[in-house]
């Protein structure tokens, strides 16, 4: 018998979104995921599957049964030949990174954050950078499913291929992932080249920035033409760091919050801080080599806001220009460092953001000094306009404003993925607010 929890408080990272789940369950076996979706069934309750709450959104929120998956977190299998590792749905990847290292192998790309959950990464359409490198979801080989009244689908290329389309980006709405096989890549480390240039030479060197590196990305510090190019390369080095506690801490995240916290009273000093950080922080070349995964994945120190949209890879200079243009007609309006720019090659899954097309992601961020709020509508909403213009869609897991309406536009396929949501769940149990404004 399942054991649940009443009064339990689910709060995602960032804590910009809370929920009390009426009951909150952590399952240690499919049986005991069954009893709580049959109880669902029996009482008209909605269900949320959550994993690592990393999403800046409320995606994951819900009033009714919460299954949180970390106790089923085992490595189901590796298979070094095909180098592929199945592995249980809530298993955080950096627990997965120290058992891929000890067969040899990793993933061949990965987000920033690695306490996340393989099906949480995926459900969310969660992506690093490198044009020649999908979404995280587009390593995925295999899953299986568990829906709403309790039958198991096995998917893949070859068994339930439509599912399988629409279950690599799942949202959460399609049931409850068990299992995912990923391909991996025999395991290899990177050196990271970090150097000053402009936003002027970035955008009209482009092409030959993506040719140059293959995990290639950048920051714009806002109010400036200041901008910190980043190549992550396959390297035989010896792992090597730049870092130092004093300037990547002490100054670089002490600092930095005391000083954003008084520019809430002070906005104009926004711009100064952002040229000031990037003089001190970003103006000379850094290099760092390491293991892959310890390269990918760095730290988001701060409690922020964030957006992150993905649009056609022509469109960067377009809508960063216009982004740019946008500050400096608009003084009043701030925006923190950096705007993280970062690309992505199209797939054929009918919810990614990179639905048959090459992207580039453009993620904006503001802080909260302390937990302290600064106002960010007027940023907000000329960044979102400019998105839609240029054919934009935000990523899944982040703060967006967008409805059924405007995702019917985006998305090709998106009949296609609601007609196989009616189907594996026509009651709506694995809804929540987020979700309907999504189908409805």
């Amino acid at each position: 018998m399942v054991h649940g929890y009443k009064g339990v408080k689910f709060q995602n990272w960032a804590r910009t979104y809370g929920c009390y789940p009426e009951m909150y369950y952590q399952p240690t076996s499919v049986e005991e995921i069954r009893e709580v979706l049959a109880l669902a069934r029996q009482q008209n309750k909605r269900v949320k599957v959550v994993g690592g709450g990393h999403s800046p959104s409320d995606i994951a929120c819900t009033d009714g049964f919460m299954i949180h998956m970390g106790k089923m977190n085992r490595v189901l299998k590796v298979d070094t030949e095909k180098k592929q590792v199945t592995v249980e749905a809530g298993i955080l990847l950096a627990d997965l990174h120290p058992q891929l290292d000890k067969h040899g192998l990793a993933l061949s790309n990965l987000g920033a954050v690695s306490d996340v959950t393989a099906a949480g990464v995926i459900g969310s359409g969660t992506h690093n950078t490198g044009i020649k490198h999908g979404i995280l979801a587009t390593q995925v080989v295999a899953l299986t499913l568990l829906t709403a009244d309790g039958t198991i689908l096995e998917c893949s290329e070859s068994s339930n291929a439509e599912v399988f389309q629409a279950a690599r980006v799942h949202l959460g709405c399609l049931g409850v992932l068990l299992t995912i096989t990923l391909q991996c890549v025999p395991q290899f480390y990177l050196q990271e080249t970090s150097f000053p240039s402009t936003l002027t030479e970035v955008l009209d060197n482009l092409d030959s920035h993506l040719k140059k590196s293959e995990y290639f990305r950048f920051l714009w510090f806002p109010h400036s033409e200041n901008v910190s190019a980043i190549y992550q390369d396959h390297t035989n080095k010896p792992p090597s760091s730049s870092a130092n506690w004093f300037w990547d801490y002490a100054v670089g995240f002490y600092l930095l919050e005391f000083l954003l916290w008084i520019s809430t009273f002070l906005p104009g000093l926004v711009g100064w801080i952002n040229r000031f950080f990037f003089w001190l922080l970003f103006n000379g070349k850094k290099e760092n080599c390491n293991r892959s995964h310890k390269i990918f994945t760095y730290e988001c120190r701060f409690k922020q806001h964030v957006q992150d949209w993905a649009i056609p890879r022509e469109k960067t200079k377009e809508a960063l220009l216009e982004l740019k243009a946008m500050l400096e007609a608009h003084p009043k309006v701030v925006a923190h460092y950096p705007v993280e720019v970062r690309f992505t090659r199209g797939d054929d899954i009918l919810l990614s953001p990179c639905f048959q097309r090459d992207s580039c992601y453009m993620n904006i961020i503001m802080y909260r000094p302390y937990g302290k709020d600064v106002p960010r509508l007027d940023y907000w909403l000329a960044y979102e306009t400019i998105m839609k213009k240029v054919g934009g869609r935000p990523h899944w897991a982040k703060a967006h404003n967008c409805t059924r309406k405007d995702f019917e536009k985006m998305y090709p396929a998106f009949p296609k993925f609601c007609a196989i949501r009616e189907k594996l769940d026509p009651s709506g149990m694995f809804l929540n607010a987020y979700l309907e404004k999504v189908f409805y």
